[in-house]
């Protein structure tokens, strides 16, 4: 039985650690306190150095559960299936993909103290430092805002000159996404160009996206937050502003639509990739919490006999993985320099599995520059992960695998740790997307969206579509972007969120576009409500 993993962040209290037993690795477990709420006596806080405030970015990158759960796990892409006792983790998986969370929900509850522990450090730049560092520090607060907002639909705010037993005020939806907007215009005059070694730090591209994004998004965050899973109306005006910041964007000769889709993923994306424009560098030491971020994105899917070896954990829904035509590089494809290597493919691993086998007599797992076979399981059958599996039955080699961040096999024997890979925030091909959408939406620009979607498609081995629709468009997102973190916010923007899905056969609540406030922080702040219908 492997031990749950417990990573520390930087806050503002003394955290209470919650065990949990299960066979898999769930990292954080903090009981923490609200963590932009008054928990002490005394002055304004010293500012952090701009350093420690980008590396709040490393909770969003840096493994499978909270933000990322909350955005992949609730949606059509992804689910954690139990294996026996494996992964049952008291349900914290099973309540994501069917939707029964609640304000006592550990990841809920986690992610929430995380965002308003990054609210904190960049409030304090934000409002303290001048010029470029500030305009760095609006960025990533309005990021952080951006993404509370979008998660929990209020949004704490407090000066950072204030003393910290002030009581925050809570911004309501409608409110954060005004600010968002306002102060991302302010920050990009002092923004420099990307010009893709600045790709890890806040530039005008990046800005311009989170404001094309925040556009887009805007009508579902205006929306009745008694009706909050619309139908939502998407008013012109913000969709010619989205169309402005994309062609913005898009004017910047650095940026296009790579010809090699897996070059923005691999190890090798920091030096290959032509459309990754704000991206966390996840090279480095795990133990200092400053990397090795997306071997956990390996870890949480693969096998335990696999290379480097894995959890056994989630797995692509089948119908997710139909949606794919046959030849979409996106769905699979041998990478050169890895799979001969590793013996896996880059994309969805189904059927047989393959991976260096170790010498006869040798108890453990293969290692890079050991012939490659075909995998066993623990019974010593052939390792087939099968396209079905279930929520809560299942056996090991169930369900298809996934492999969005291919490790560098130099450091596999090591157990990948060290891979260089990058994991981005922003990527062009998103922009693409969301430019063709906002056209389609009623905005107004001489490009189509067909035009759009076909010219991205090209790129990816598939053929042209004769039309494209909204629900279309969507299919093409997920193909496009699947495991970045995007599913749940653009399922809720076109209106399916909630509707049934494979393992979760009724529809759910529609205030579940939503998530609750957590419990205990509605104690520690008076001003906060909690949302309808829970």
């Amino acid at each position: 039985m492997s031990t749950i993993k417990k990573y520390s962040f930087q806050v503002l209290a003394v955290v209470g650690i919650i065990g949990m037993s299960a066979c898999s690795k769930l990292e954080p477990k903090l009981g923490e306190p609200n963590q932009i709420a008054p928990i002490t006596t005394g002055g304004a806080p010293t500012p952090p150095s701009l350093t420690a405030v980008y590396e709040q970015l490393n909770g969003l990158s840096g493994g499978q559960g909270n933000w990322f759960a909350m955005q992949e796990h609730t949606t059509d892409i992804v689910m954690g299936p139990t294996r026996g006792t494996d992964w049952d983790d008291l349900g914290t998986w099973r309540r994501l993909h069917l939707h029964t969370w609640d304000g006592d929900h550990n990841q809920v509850r986690d992610t929430w103290n995380q965002m308003n522990g990054a609210l904190f450090q960049t409030t304090l730049i934000a409002e303290t430092a001048t010029g470029a560092t500030k305009a760095q520090g609006q960025f990533l607060r309005a990021y952080f805002r951006f993404l509370t907002c979008d998660l929990y639909g209020q949004v704490q705010t407090r000066p950072a000159t204030a003393a910290a037993k002030e009581i925050p005020s809570v911004l309501t939806r409608s409110q954060a996404i005004d600010e968002i907007i306002k102060e991302l215009e302010e920050a990009v005059a002092n923004l420099p160009a990307f010009n893709r070694a600045n790709r890890r730090q806040a530039t005008k591209e990046a800005a311009w996206t989170l404001l094309a994004k925040c556009y887009l998004n805007k009508a579902v965050y205006k929306q009745d937050p008694t009706k909050p899973d619309g139908p939502y109306t998407f008013a012109k005006a913000d969709m010619d502003k989205v169309i402005q910041y994309c062609n913005l964007i898009d004017a910047n000769p650095l940026l296009d639509i790579d010809p090699y889709y897996w070059d923005n993923f691999t190890w090798e994306n920091g030096s290959k990739s032509s459309e990754n424009i704000f991206v966390r560098h996840n090279g480095g030491d795990a133990a200092a919490g400053n990397g090795a971020g997306l071997r956990w994105h390996t870890s949480q899917s693969w096998h335990y006999k696999q290379v480097p070896d894995g959890w056994n954990g989630f797995v692509a829904l089948s119908q997710f993985y139909d949606s794919f035509e046959d030849n979409d590089v996106r769905k699979r494809d041998s990478l050169q320099n890895y799979s001969r290597q590793v013996g896996a493919t880059a994309g969805f691993l189904i059927g047989q599995i393959y991976a260096p086998i170790a010498p006869a007599g040798q108890d453990r797992n293969g290692r890079i520059g050991e012939p490659i076979g075909p995998l066993k399981d623990r019974s010593g059958n052939p390792l087939i992960f099968t396209k079905r599996a279930s929520l809560t039955f299942n056996n090991e080699a169930t369900g298809i695998r996934f492999n969005k961040f291919p490790l560098n096999p130099a450091t596999i024997n090591d157990g990948g740790w060290g891979s260089e890979n990058e994991f981005p925030f922003f990527r062009f091909s998103d922009v693409r997307l969301m430019k063709a959408e906002a056209i389609l939406r009623g905005g107004t620009d001489a490009e189509t969206p067909l035009a759009i979607v076909n010219g991205l498609r090209a790129q990816r081995r598939v053929g042209a579509l004769g039309s494209v629709t909204l629900p279309s468009l969507l299919a093409e997102r997920g193909r496009e972007l699947y495991m970045e973190g995007h599913r749940r916010t653009d399922l809720i923007r076109h209106g399916v969120f909630n509707t049934p899905v494979e393992e979760r056969p009724g529809a759910s609540e529609g205030f579940k576009v939503v998530f609750p406030i957590p419990t205990v922080s509605l104690s520690s702040n008076p001003n906060l409500k909690q949302n309808f219908g829970y």
